[in-house]
Order: structure tokens, then C-alpha cells, then sequence
């Protein structure tokens, strides 16, 4: 049985900076019958990182975000913006922002905008490989690799109902490996908006950080949520990996 779902285990506050904190749980059979033996996870767990992305660049990304939100923004409390596929949450459906700004004429993003991106999915990168003993260039970026960013609105959809538990590697399905690069800090610009891993015996929470790295392997190993926000926004990116070759995605790049 899982504990109720009001009670909690920090695993990293708020308030801490850590460089580097591993949290080890046994691996799901879910990986068992993939290739993939270069990359497949062998070890399971959950990092957190607090310096490997510069306040700069993460605070540059937070900028990438509102703009780009700006031109768009769910009914509900939660909203996306996929620089990859041009993907942005509009009302209760998704519009392509790179056909916004042609059409309109907008100079929303810059080269730098897609230089920091880049250079902040490569340095998780590495950490995840490193962390897990696998090969760079065995492990791809995949979708949906994406912003997000929630509010106090009512849901409009399901798709604003984003406090649910669920796996990646089943929701996602080409999944390997997770990770969230936090642009705003629990307690600072909204309470509520934990990262919750759902484990028998606690709920063990990560709380946002501006600049923190939490990387995870995607399997049943770590059942997850995000706490209901309570008041404020919060922004983060999802940045996805896979071992599939064949689930790869591109860079964006400036269009």
C-alpha cells in the first residue's frame, strides 16, 4: 500500500543547494525484454543536481518560456511550449508558434535562445550518461522534450489535470530517462507544484529550485506526480531521453 497521499518525505528541499544527491531504488522488470544493452538502465534512481546549469542560463530559458507562452496559454492550469515541433498550448487545443511568428512577423527568438537550449540539454545529457554508466552517443533526445508552465487556472481539459500519477515509460513510451530543469522555486514564486515519487512505503518529494536538475530512470521504478498548485506559477523543462534510435529528435534550431 502507498502512504496517504498528505504524507511526505523531503528527499531535497527548496532550501538546500546540493551538487549532486543519489537516491538508489531497484530497478523494474520493465527494461528486461528491450535491446538497447548499452544504454538500458542496470542501475535505477533519482539524481538531483543544483550546479550543474548556470543561474544565467536557466534564468535566459525562464525569459525563452514567457515570450514564447505569451503568444499562446491554456484555458486551464497548464500550458506547453515544444520548441522541437513547434508545438503551443492555445485555449483548449495546440497552435505551431513558428507558424505565429511567420505570420505575424514577429522576431521572438533569437540564435542565442537556441544556443542555450542546446547547451543546457547537452550538459544533462552528459550527467545522465555519466550517472548511468552509459555511452553518449547511445543515448538520443526524444519527445516530447518541452516547457511547461502551471498556474492557478481551473482545468479546461485533462491535459490541465497534470497531478496524476503516472510512469513515463507508459505514458511516453520511448522513454529511458527523465529530466526536469526547474526555472522557478518552491516557496519563492508558488507553493503547492511538488515533485512527488510515489513509493510503497513514503511519498519522497523533490522541491523545485531555480536552475535544479532532477533526473530519474523513466520505468514503473518511479511512479510520479506533481502536488496540485496552491498559488503562483511555476516553469520548468522536460527534456526526454531515449536508447531507441529509431525515437530520436533533432535539435530546434532557428527557423
Amino acid at each position: 500500500m502507498h502512504r496517504e497521499e498528505n504524507e511526505f518525505e523531503t528527499l531535497v528541499p527548496a532550501a538546500s543547494k546540493v551538487k549532486r544527491s543519489f537516491y538508489k531504488v531497484p530497478c523494474s522488470n520493465d527494461y528486461k525484454l528491450e535491446k538497447f544493452e548499452a544504454c538500458k538502465p542496470k542501475t535505477c534512481g533519482r539524481v538531483v543536481m543544483d550546479d550543474l546549469i548556470d543561474e544565467d542560463d536557466a534564468l535566459h530559458l525562464l525569459s525563452v518560456a514567457k515570450k514564447g507562452l505569451a503568444l499562446g496559454g491554456s484555458s486551464g492550469g497548464a500550458s506547453i511550449l515544444d520548441l522541437h515541433s513547434g508545438a503551443l498550448s492555445k485555449d483548449n487545443a495546440f497552435i505551431n508558434i513558428y507558424n505565429v511568428i511567420k505570420s505575424e512577423d514577429i522576431d521572438l527568438l533569437s540564435l542565442q535562445d537556441f544556443s542555450i537550449y542546446r547547451k543546457v540539454k547537452n550538459q544533462i545529457h552528459y550527467a545522465i550518461a555519466r550517472q548511468f554508466n552509459i555511452p553518449q552517443d547511445k543515448l538520443y533526445l526524444t519527445k516530447p522534450t518541452f516547457f511547461s508552465r502551471m498556474n492557478m487556472k481551473e482545468p479546461s481539459t485533462i491535459h490541465d489535470e497534470y497531478w496524476h500519477a503516472h510512469v513515463d515509460k507508459e505514458t511516453y513510451g520511448s522513454f529511458h530517462y527523465t529530466s526536469l530543469l526547474y526555472l522557478s522555486t518552491y516557496e519563492q514564486d508558488f507553493t503547492g507544484g511538488r515533485f512527488i515519487f510515489i513509493d510503497k512505503n513514503s511519498n519522497k518529494t523533490v522541491e523545485p529550485r531555480l536552475g535544479r536538475v532532477s533526473f530519474f530512470t523513466s520505468g514503473s521504478e518511479n511512479l510520479h506526480r506533481v502536488e496540485r498548485l496552491k498559488d503562483g506559477v511555476r516553469y520548468a523543462i522536460t527534456v526526454s531521453f531515449t536508447c531507441d534510435p529509431s525515437q530520436a529528435i533533432q535539435d530546434p534550431s532557428y527557423k
